[in-house]
C-alpha cells in the first residue's frame, strides 16, 4: 500500500487508501495518511520545515519545494493531524455525492468500479423527496440502485413517499441527520457536494463543499486537492439576550464582512458567547459561512461537543486547535450582549436589517425550516415566542422538521414553562401548518408541488439561508431570513417584527 502525500506551497493534494461513507447528495469518505510527528509541529516559532527532513520516503513534486508553517490555526492543525500522522492512522474525509457524481465515479474509473470501502458508505437523501416529479424521484433511484451495486451498508432508503414513517431508515437533512447519526466527529475532514457540508464545523471538524468532478474522483482515487484557506477569527463575547440567537449572531457576522468577506476563508469561531452554546446553535453558525464566501467554518470541540457525540458514536477522533501562536488573516470582535434582532433582507444573506426598522414590510408567510432552521431548538424557539403570545398566527405558517427525529421531538418533548405543552400542540393551539415531512422542503423551491415551495410573487420571512430571486421558487418572490423567534413574531402580526414584543 503506497502512501502518498504531494504538496506545493499552500496546495495539498491528499492521497491513500480511502473509504467512503456516501450520503444524498453526498458521501463521506474516510482515509489512511500519515501525520507529522508532534515534535516537529509545536515549535515555539513561525518557520517553514521542509517534508523531505520530516518524510524522506515520500515521493514529492520534484518542481516545486514542499513546506509548511508552524504556529497553525485550526484548520492546519486538521490538515496535519490527517495527513501527517505518523505511524499511519486511520482518520476520516468525508465526502458528499449525488446523482452526477455517480455519473462522474463511473465514466472514469468504469462501469463495474467498486466504492473503497463498502461499509464506510452512508447514503441520505434529502433533497425533492416528498413530490410526484419524475425526475426527481429517479434521483433516489439512482442513489438506490447504485447502493445496491455497491451492496453500501448505510443507506438511510426511502421507497413510501405518502407516509415517511413508514420508511424506518429515513432521515431528513443530511447535515443535520450526520450529526444526529454520529458521523461529525472533531479534527477529521468532511466534503461534499452540497455547500451546506460546512455545518459540521460545529463538531471542530474541517468540512466544506466541492463539486461533481471532485466527488467522483474522490470516490475512485482517494485524493482531494485542497487550497489550504486563511483563516478569518470571530470573537464573540458577552451574555447573549434572551431575545437573540444564532441565526441572529451569523446575519450579524455576514451583514459585517459582506457575501464576499470571506471567500476561500477558515472563518473561526470564538468567544464566551461561543462557549456558552449549545451545539445546534453552533451548527446554525457554522452552517452560513458559505453564504459570506467561506471555505468552511469551524468552533473547537469543548466538552459540549463531547458531551453531544456520547450516545452518538463510540468512534475514535482526536480534537485539534489553534496553537497559541497562530497568526490569523484578521480578527473581528462582537459584543453579544449589545445586539439586537436582525433580518436579512431580499435578495442577499448580507443585507442585514434590524427587525425593529422593517415593521411596516407585510408579509404573506413564515417559513420554519432547513437544515439552518429546522432543527429541534429551533422549533422550541418558536414554541416560545407562540406561547408567550397566547395568539393565532395571522399569516399560513410551514414547519418542517430538518429529520424524522426532531419530528417526533416536536411531538414528545415538552417547552420549558408551558405546563407540559409539547411544540406540537403550541403550534396547532397558534394555527400553524401542521408539521410537514422531513425534509429540506422548500428551501431550494423545488419542484411546484414541493411543500410550502413559493408559487406566487409572495414576501415570507423564513429561517433558512438564501434569499436570492426564485430560491424558495417564485423569481418575484421576497424572502426575509431571520431567527425562529422572528419568525414567530412576524407570523403572529403578519408583518416583519422583532420578537421583543412577545419576549419582554
Amino acid at each position: 500500500m503506497q502512501k502518498l502525500t504531494e504538496s506545493r506551497n499552500d496546495i495539498l493534494l491528499v492521497s491513500s487508501d480511502v473509504y467512503v461513507n456516501c450520503y444524498f447528495p453526498a458521501h463521506l469518505v474516510a482515509v489512511e495518511l500519515p501525520c507529522l510527528k508532534p515534535e516537529l509541529v509545536r515549535k515555539s516559532t513561525l518557520q517553514r520545515l521542509s517534508l523531505h527532513q520530516v518524510f524522506p520516503e515520500i515521493q514529492y513534486f520534484p518542481y516545486h519545494p514542499s513546506s509548511i508553517y508552524c504556529d497553525i490555526t485550526s484548520f492546519n492543525s486538521v490538515i496535519l493531524h490527517i495527513v501527517f500522522k505518523y505511524p499511519f492512522y486511520p482518520q476520516a474525509i468525508f465526502l458528499a455525492i449525488d446523482s452526477p457524481d455517480i455519473g462522474v465515479f463511473k465514466r472514469e474509473f468504469g462501469e463495474n468500479a467498486k466504492v473503497w470501502d463498502r461499509e464506510k458508505v452512508v447514503v441520505i437523501p434529502d433533497h425533492y423527496i416528498f413530490t410526484a416529479d419524475e425526475r426527481a424521484n429517479r434521483n433516489v433511484d439512482t442513489l438506490r440502485d447504485f447502493c445496491i451495486e455497491q451492496n453500501i451498508k448505510h443507506f438511510y432508503d426511502i421507497k413510501d413517499l405518502g407516509n415517511f414513517q413508514a420508511n424506518p431508515d429515513y432521515k431528513g437533512v443530511c447535515h443535520i441527520a450526520l450529526a444526529q447519526e454520529g458521523h461529525c466527529r472533531p479534527g477529521e475532514v468532511l466534503v461534499g457536494t452540497d455547500s451546506h457540508t460546512c455545518t459540521a464545523g460545529a463538531f471542530g471538524q474541517f468540512a466544506s463543499g466541492i463539486g461533481n468532478t471532485d466527488a467522483g474522483f474522490v470516490l475512485g482515487t482517494g485524493k482531494i486537492l485542497l487550497k489550504v484557506p486563511q483563516t478569518i477569527r470571530f470573537v464573540l463575547d458577552g451574555e447573549i439576550p434572551n431575545y437573540i440567537l444564532a441565526k441572529d449572531l451569523i446575519l450579524q457576522v455576514i451583514g459585517e464582512i459582506s457575501m464576499a468577506g470571506a471567500t476561500y476563508k477558515t472563518m473561526e469561531f470564538v468567544g464566551t458567547a461561543v462557549e456558552s452554546s449549545t451545539i445546534e446553535d453552533r451548527m446554525t453558525l457554522c452552517n452560513m459561512v458559505i453564504e459570506a464566501g467561506g471555505k468552511n467554518g469551524v468552533i473547537p470541540a469543548d466538552k459540549t461537543t463531547y458531551d453531544y457525540l456520547k450516545d452518538k458514536t463510540t468512534a475514535h477522533y482526536e480534537p485539534v486547535y489553534s496553537d497559541d501562536q497562530a497568526r490569523f488573516l484578521v480578527e473581528y470582535h462582537f459584543d453579544t450582549s449589545k445586539l439586537e434582532p436582525l433580518v436579512a433582507k431580499p435578495h442577499s444573506p448580507d443585507n442585514r436589517a434590524l427587525a425593529r426598522e422593517c415593521k411596516d414590510v407585510k408579509i404573506d408567510r413564515v417559513y420554519i425550516g432547513s437544515c439552518t432552521g429546522g432543527k429541534t431548538e429551533d422549533f422550541m424557539a418558536a414554541a416560545k415566542v407562540l406561547l408567550a403570545s397566547g395568539k393565532k398566527v395571522k399569516v399560513p405558517t410551514f414547519l418542517v422538521p430538518a429529520t424524522q427525529k426532531v419530528w417526533m421531538d416536536l411531538y414528545t418533548l415538552s417547552v420549558p414553562k408551558s405546563g407540559g405543552k409539547t411544540c406540537s400542540q403550541i403550534f396547532e393551539d397558534a394555527g400553524c401548518d401542521t408539521p410537514a415531512s422531513p425534509s429540506c422542503g422548500a428551501c431550494m423551491g423545488g419542484p411546484r408541488d414541493t411543500h410550502a415551495r413559493l408559487n406566487e410573487p409572495q414576501v415570507c420571512v423564513s429561517t433558512t439561508n438564501r434569499n436570492f430571486p426564485g430560491r424558495m421558487g417564485h423569481k418575484e418572490g421576497q424572502i426575509y431570513l431571520a431567527s425562529p423567534y422572528t419568525a414567530a413574531a412576524s407570523a403572529l402580526t403578519g408583518h416583519v417584527t422583532d420578537p421583543r414584543e412577545f419576549l419582554q
